[in-house]
């Protein structure tokens, strides 16, 4: 059950639903230190592996096979995920996924201080902590609207998804120049900022275990899948993100890019990542500080145009800070498009369905980047990297296109409120 703080009541006197309202409650503060903590690690790895990978063998099919390993848990264990946010205290999920990442991150301290010779050792840890992220993102998620009142809860995600956005900013560009140093240091400090978010989090007050729990049948496990199916709003907010991204995907290649076409190094690789960050971070910061209250349809696909106009300027680009602008705008954007869709998606879904709905949205998501990703060193291989990306852009121009002709339910929203 929720936080007394968090029955939907404002704190007296108080009545704004912008702006800092979030952090009146308590556990919501220590929620957000646990996200940050856990979520600035988890890039830090990332650009860490990818360019040692990268480093180590010279070959861009291994930065698909990253993204390929990262993303299978998360389809395996689709089903399962979704039933564990809504049966169990989502809070101790949450922190049992924080161990895990955290123990993925020791063993890649301990295959680089070992030698680092052979690579298929990362595929395993990838899927490792691929496994303790595919049980966090139903289970975080369904959490956030048990820790403030209803009225608070876009704020909440503007908030949760500018935690999750800083983190982008700060970990790039952090594990791109403790790298220098050595990836180990990356890894060790990885994992000790991943201990202390797990303390963050097992100290949160709210409470969401079930006292009776559903038993597990095919329909109860295949009970979101249905959920989507039925409200067009979220199957077209979630289809959009699903293609756009997949098409659009560029990260997996900003190391070929940092090191062969702008010739800026690691650095430059996290630099570019954190510049897709810091257009993300400002855009949600904007959206914490105003409330949506008309076109929001229309709003969610204007990003989305422009987000597949910032990687063709991003694939044609041969100066660094040009591309450095065309990262930012796409971050920009992309926030945007993230900030509706995940609002939409709570607000228009009941709290005992939260965990296996946004099952579903992380597979579809997982799909949309870690597929996205092998999708774009795929191509690198075949075409080239400057035309993968450009494909990419030029694609998801046509796919929001086509959405905006498919699902015009989701272009007619104006408000996000409980009435979708």
């Amino acid at each position: 059950m929720p936080a007394e703080d968090a029955e939907g009541v404002s704190a007296p006197g108080s009545t704004s639903t912008s702006g800092m309202a979030a952090f009146r409650h308590p556990d919501f503060v220590l929620y957000i230190l646990g996200r940050v903590f856990s979520a600035m690690p988890q890039y830090m790895v990332m650009v860490a592996i990818s360019y040692q990978v990268y480093d180590l063998t010279g070959d861009a099919m291994n930065l698909a096979y990253i993204g390929l390993a990262s993303f299978a848990p998360a389809f395996g264990f689709a089903l399962v995920t979704g039933y564990v946010a809504d049966l169990f205290d989502r809070r101790l999920v949450v922190a049992a996924c924080y161990a895990v990442m955290m123990v993925s991150a020791l063993l890649f301290w301990l295959w680089t201080v070992t030698g680092a010779a052979e690579v298929w050792p990362v595929f395993v840890i990838l899927a490792v902590m691929g496994t303790g992220r595919a049980f966090f993102q139903p289970a975080s998620n369904a959490l956030v609207p048990n820790l403030v009142p209803p009225a608070l809860f876009p704020n909440a995600v503007a908030w949760n998804t500018s935690a999750n956005k800083t983190a982008q900013v700060a970990g790039p560009a952090l594990g791109g120049l403790l790298y220098l140093l050595g990836a180990d240091v990356v890894y060790a400090l990885s994992a000790a900022l991943l201990s202390a978010s797990i303390i963050f989090t097992l100290v949160i007050r709210t409470r969401t275990e079930r006292g009776g729990r559903e038993p597990i049948s095919l329909k109860t496990l295949l009970a979101g899948v249905a959920y989507v199916f039925e409200k067009k709003i979220i199957l077209g907010a979630i289809t959009l993100d699903l293609f756009v991204v997949i098409l659009g995907g560029v990260t997996a290649l900003l190391p070929i890019f940092a090191k062969d076409i702008l010739e800026v190094g690691p650095s430059g690789a996290g630099l570019l990542r954190s510049a897709m960050a810091a257009g993300a971070v400002a855009s949600a910061l904007a959206l914490t500080q105003l409330t949506m209250t008309r076109a929001v349809g229309r709003i969610l696909y204007l990003s989305v145009f422009i987000f597949g106009a910032a990687i063709v300027v991003f694939g044609l680009s041969p100066w660094f800070w040009l591309s450095m602008a065309a990262m930012a705008t796409l971050g920009a954007s992309d926030m945007v498009s993230v900030y509706i869709r995940l609002t939409l998606l709570q607000v228009a879904t009941p709290d005992d369905m939260r965990g296996r709905v946004g099952a579903v949205n992380s597979v579809f998501t997982g799909a949309s980047n870690e597929i996205g990703e092998f999708r774009a060193g795929t191509m690198a291989v075949l075409i080239g990297a400057v035309p993968a990306v450009l494909f990419g852009g030029i694609g998801s121009i046509v796919v929001a296109a086509a959405c905006w002709k498919l699902f015009p339910d989701l272009v007619r929203i104006e408000r996000m409120d409980r009435n979708l």
